[in-house]
């Protein structure tokens, strides 16, 4: 179907007919290494070998080894234990800046498209104009204001993405909402709750699309907050935090602990962006 302001045509498939998941190996790759980083996530704390917080400085800027397979930092703490506790903080503030960002912006769609004439001009007038204005420097005002931490560049991180997806899914919606099945469901007086679940059902796979590569987005972000000192504070592990901790120990030659929470950060931003790109030209069709 042709949605408005977007130069490709999208075919919303639904879930299980198989258009979405087709098994080409680029896909399953990045499925695989996604699962396979949200697994450390979750199962970080249980795998890791020491907590994060041990310091011992007779080990201090250990290179890797067996007893250390990433070495320590200036501290003597576990390098690859810092990772794997870090990994759960950094995916749980990207989950929570998805979770919230998806929500708003989906319901804002979902009005827009459902009530349409000049209230739909008026939000998509105000949605161009908060794009304009960069989700990062939002959270850099927000801890100016509120003091840094894990909930104040989150929540506004999450309110500053929102108006992105929503601008996404409204023209989505709008085409949606246009169609033959969802007239004839209006014209039987079906309540407009129950109607709109049918419009979600229909532009759920741009959902998925927006949430996969807007995750990625969301843990390069939340990162460059923590790498500021405005995100989440020492000692807890997160990978941002830990990057900047590391950078003057570059200076000595020991550059295990930002080389690799950097090289995770990377890894992961890729992964759920390319996904996510993957995704959505699946359902342009030229994927």
């Amino acid at each position: 179907m042709t949605v408005k302001g977007m130069t490709a045509v999208l075919r919303v498939p639904r879930f299980g007919d198989g258009r979405i998941a087709n098994r080409d190996p680029y896909t399953a790759l990045l499925v695989a290494l996604a699962s396979v980083l949200v697994g450390l996530a979750l199962l970080g704390p249980v795998i890791a070998p020491y907590s994060p917080s041990a310091t011992n400085v007779l080990e201090a800027n250990v290179a890797p080894s067996l007893s250390h397979i990433m070495g320590t930092d200036s501290l003597g703490r576990d390098i690859f234990s810092g990772i794997l506790w870090g990994a759960r903080v950094s995916f749980a503030a990207a989950l929570v800046i998805v979770a919230i960002s998806l929500t708003l912006g989906t319901t804002i769609a979902l009005f827009s498209a459902w009530i349409g004439g000049r209230f739909d001009l008026i939000t998509n007038g105000f949605l161009n104009a908060a794009l304009s204005v960069p989700g990062i420097l939002v959270a850099i005002i927000a801890v100016t204001v509120l003091g840094a931490g894990f909930w104040t560049p989150v929540l506004a991180m999450a309110f500053a993405s929102a108006p992105y997806v929503a601008r996404v899914l409204r023209s989505v919606a709008l085409q949606e909402r246009s169609k033959p099945h969802i007239e004839a469901l209006i014209l039987s007086g079906i309540a407009p709750l129950r109607i709109n679940l049918h419009v979600i059902r229909g532009i759920l796979p741009i959902i998925l699309a927006q949430a996969t590569f807007g995750f990625g987005v969301a843990l390069l972000e939340f990162g460059a907050m923590s790498f500021l000192g405005l995100g989440v504070q020492p000692p807890t592990a997160e990978w941002g935090a830990m990057v900047v901790a590391g950078r003057n120990e570059l200076l000595a030659g020991h550059m295990q602990q930002t080389l690799c929470a950097g090289a995770m950060i990377v890894i992961s931003v890729l992964v759920f962006s390319l996904l996510g790109e993957r995704l959505m030209r699946k359902l342009e069709g030229t994927a």
